[in-house]
């Protein structure tokens, strides 16, 4: 036994377990599902909870990984908050929840307690985050909504893995503002050489976004077809189409008039209350992204290739389109006691132009839990939702069901 291999062996054995477990791990990892959240807002903004806080409520409820997107801010810096204007927020308790989850020592205030001096600083995540993530289980990745408006209107756009702060740009019209962040956003990946995803938030708050303006926008690729604010009019009413609605006319728009890539959609929280009240709260919606490795940028390549579906409740196990045979399947995890309905629906090629009885077509219904569908060559693109007879934990409109939302495929 020579020397050199006696010193590599104890340099090996002296190694901490994890970064041996490295070293000897599966250097080319199957790819599997990852639950995130990509819109979530804490006391940095207009939410009412700390953010380290947040972090470990996802965490713990089994979450990969979670964006914080506050308005128009990082989670960096130094930053001190009022005690009071954080308990009109939340409640006069929220301190002592924070203190018994993280400690005294990590809690900093400043000030006399009941006095207008009394401060708590907010972490910022470049400090907090070594408390919560874990290697291959849970990341945070830093995001912002740029909240902008434009005639009047909100218009809102998420971007995740942000290596600083974007400022809104504003536009004469809700089209030219999407338009104008969005080309900021890419900017900021060019120079930053960082992938970074961008997308549309909730069309229907204050019915601000048409389907025409999601269109119109060629650099856009996602939205939210699902966000668990009750107040985004997810269903639309008699003037203003669904949400799910607009993401057909949208994809129908692009591939015929302008012959680009549809939309994608997301899911998302779009959480501000954490502490049982009304209002947009936690676990509504989310992402399954499927990724090799739990790294912001493996898990933005893989929904920026499709790879990934949105659910407020109903789990896939697989989802498959086969090119050759152009056919869209789809593998449900079931639960006891609870029916699945999966509809295919595609956008028609039929007609003069565009017709609006085209656009969003039912082409075929299952009941199957592993359900599928073949173009038949008369589609533009077709898409599955998956509808489960359950309601969800927490549902966000009246007489919700758990569903999931695959991505159009076949208009490659």
């Amino acid at each position: 036994m020579s020397k050199h291999w006696i010193l590599a062996s104890l340099f090996f054995l002296a190694l901490p377990l994890h970064v041996a477990a490295q070293e000897s791990s599966n250097t080319d990892p199957a790819a599997r599902w990852w639950k995130g959240n990509l819109h979530t807002h804490s006391l940095w903004s207009d939410g009412d909870q700390f953010p380290e806080m947040i972090a470990d409520w996802y965490r713990q409820r089994d979450y990969n990984f979670l964006a914080l997107t506050d308005h128009n801010v990082l989670s960096e810096g130094m930053r001190w908050m009022a005690v009071s204007a954080i308990h009109k927020r939340a409640d006069e308790g929220i301190l002592d929840r924070y203190r018994d989850r993280f400690g005294d020592a990590w809690v900093e205030t400043r000030g006399e307690a009941g006095q207008k001096d009394h401060e708590v600083r907010l972490k910022p995540m470049d400090e907090f985050r070594y408390l919560v993530e874990e290697t291959g289980k849970f990341i945070l990745i830093p995001a912002e909504e740029i909240s902008d408006k434009a005639e009047g209107k909100p218009v809102h756009i998420n971007a995740t893995n942000l290596a600083e702060v974007i400022k809104p740009v504003g536009g004469e019209t809700v089209r030219q503002a999407i338009e104008n962040n969005l080309r900021a956003i890419l900017e900021h990946e060019k120079k930053h050489g960082r992938e970074v995803l961008p997308h549309v938030n909730h069309p229907n708050f204050h019915y601000a976004i048409t389907a025409e303006d999601l269109a119109a926008v060629v650099s856009e690729r996602f939205f939210e077809v699902y966000n668990g604010h009750p107040g985004v009019n997810h269903l639309g009413d008699d003037d203003h189409p669904s949400i799910e609605r607009m993401w057909d006319i949208a994809n129908a728009i692009r591939q015929t008039s302008l012959d680009i890539p549809p939309l994608m959609g997301i899911g998302t929280d779009d959480s501000h209350e954490y502490h049982g009240k009304a209002g947009s709260r936690p676990g509504r919606g989310w992402v399954m992204v499927r990724s090799k490795y739990l790294t912001p940028e493996h898990l933005i390549r893989a929904m920026k290739r499709g790879d990934f579906y949105a659910s407020s409740g109903v789990t896939l196990s697989d989802v498959q389109f086969n090119k050759e045979s152009q056919t869209l399947s789809l593998a449900i995890e079931t639960e006891p006691d609870t029916s699945y309905e999966t509809k295919f629906i595609a956008t028609l090629k039929k007609g003069d132009g565009v017709d609006e009885h085209r656009i969003g077509a039912v082409v075929a219904t299952s009941e199957s839990a592993t359900p599928e569908y073949k173009l038949t060559g008369d589609e533009l693109y077709v898409r599955a939702v998956v509808t489960s007879s359950k309601p969800p934990v927490d549902p966000s409109f009246k007489d919700q069901k758990q569903q999931a939302w695959t991505q159009p495929v076949g208009w490659e």
